[in-house]
């Protein structure tokens, strides 16, 4: 039956299994949260702004479907967009966003219908009146998920005040920052140069060459860490090799600082000394380097045009050539830098599992991520790291989300399918079922806390 409790679970072991990790705390070292949703703590106005407001899972599922766009970013009411996603919703069954929002509904506003053209009203109207309850703000939301600790995703000039906020008023440190430099190395990006002004006037220093930009980092950097950072994290389409040296990235820089533009192979100069140079801090510091690798950015371009970055235009490619320049990336950081890899083409995972098992303890792989995020993409993965490399080592879930619900949703249906996996694993004879519930304990829980230091 639709999300019963054996939902994604096929056999007794793997619901055994299931039961003795379904309740572990959550850890997610990677997500996308509105801290400062979180640390106003104001209930929710409305179902829309909770389950699609900020989600271009949302928004490209609905285009699909012929959805207005003044009906998903555009200035209809709430109410009106809920009612236009209900209208449509019977018919995105199959795609993850299906479970995931009636996970949501089910799990922590207790409404078990199920959403569509006739049931739209009711459903709005049952939620709004539980989002309008003191025990469903977001700060006891996170309680009631089960969320032990989560990292955000933050710029180098974020002075972190509301992170402080909310671990002051929720009485521990629940959420971590993470840090995010892609302004600062994309020199290829029109916002590059307004971005320097930026961490000019935040570090309150000119910075007149490659040297000052890394000494601005390194002082973001060091605030970081004495705001509880422990990872950074790092977008590129291609990894970089991080071996450019210092006076062709200077050459680079005066073209940018001068108002031209760099030409294509310029920028890959240097943005691969800047992150070596953002690498070796983090080693310096013990952080997590987090590299997730192959988002092509903005393809269609009337949506970024019209609405911006993250509006649902990115696609994978798997043409592009990601080994040669991360295999001399992880030789110029060996057994000194914690390296998580993330790949948005499925076609690339063998690629980072096979370099992942063959650096050893130090790199990891991190989760089916976006597109890959669904129970085919993780069973695929999943299975691949348990005959390739090994379950012990993965870096674990996260959420990569902007939605505080999904923190919930989606790390259920990650625990539903490992335990599939390796449930499924020991009904064949390969595992023996005592090692299976040490293993889903770690994969679930303790690995990825202390792979990240949290």
């Amino acid at each position: 039956m639709f999300l019963d409790e054996n939902y994604l679970l096929k056999g007794k072991t793997a619901r055994d299994l299931y039961k003795q990790v379904m309740d572990l705390p959550i850890v997610d070292p990677h997500n996308h949260a509105n801290v400062k949703e979180i640390a106003d703590n104001k209930n929710y106005p409305n179902p829309w702004q909770l389950f699609a407001a900020t989600d271009h899972y949302v928004w490209e599922v609905l285009r699909k479907r012929k959805i207005e766009e003044r009906f998903l970013t555009g200035d209809a009411m709430p109410k009106q967009k809920w009612l236009r996603m209900a209208a449509v919703f019977p018919e995105l069954a199959g795609n993850p966003v299906y479970e995931w929002i009636h996970l949501d509904l089910k799990r922590y506003l207790g409404i078990d219908e199920i959403l569509g053209p006739t049931t739209g009203l009711i459903i709005w109207e049952k939620a709004s009146e539980v989002l309008a309850r003191s025990d469903k703000k977001p700060q006891a939301l996170l309680k009631e998920i089960g969320v032990e600790v989560m990292c955000s995703t933050d710029d180098p000039v974020d002075m972190l005040e509301e992170h402080k906020a909310v671990n002051k008023s929720m009485g521990q440190t629940v959420l971590r920052p993470t840090w995010r430099p892609d302004k600062a190395m994309n020199i290829f990006s029109p916002n590059w140069k307004p971005y320097i002004g930026r961490l000019e006037n935040r570090f309150n220093m000119r910075i007149k060459s490659v040297k000052d930009l890394v000494t601005a980092l390194r002082l973001s950097h060091h605030y970081f860490a004495e705001n509880g950072c422990k990872a950074s994290d790092h977008g590129v389409e291609i990894p970089y090799a991080g071996d450019a040296k210092l006076g062709d990235a200077e050459k680079v820089f005066k073209i940018a600082m001068s108002g031209k533009r760099p030409t294509c192979e310029e920028c890959g100069v240097f943005m691969s000394y800047i992150i070596g140079e953002m690498a070796e801090m983090d080693s310096e510091k013990g952080w997590v380097f987090q590299m997730h690798i192959g988002a092509v950015r903005d393809v269609r371009r009337s949506l970024f045009d019209g609405i911006g970055p993250d509006s649902g235009g990115d696609v994978s490619n798997h043409h592009l050539d990601i080994l040669s320049p991360l295999r001399k990336f992880l030789n110029r950081f060996d057994n000194r830098l914690k390296v998580a890899l993330y790949c948005l083409e499925p076609g690339h995972q063998p690629t980072l599992a096979t370099v992942s098992r063959a650096f050893g303890a130090n790199v990891n792989l991190g989760s089916a991520w976006w597109l890959c995020d669904t129970p085919i993409g993780m069973r695929r993965q999943l299975e691949y790291i348990g005959s390739v490399d090994l379950f012990a080592n993965f870096a674990g879930m996260v959420s990569d989300s902007r939605k505080l619900l999904s923190y919930g949703s989606r790390f259920e249906m990650f625990r539903r399918i490992f335990c599939d996996v390796i449930g499924e694993m020991v009904d064949y004879g390969q595992i023996p079922a005592p090692v299976a519930a040490k293993i889903a304990e770690r994969v679930c829980y303790s690995g990825p806390k202390e792979f990240y230091n949290l």
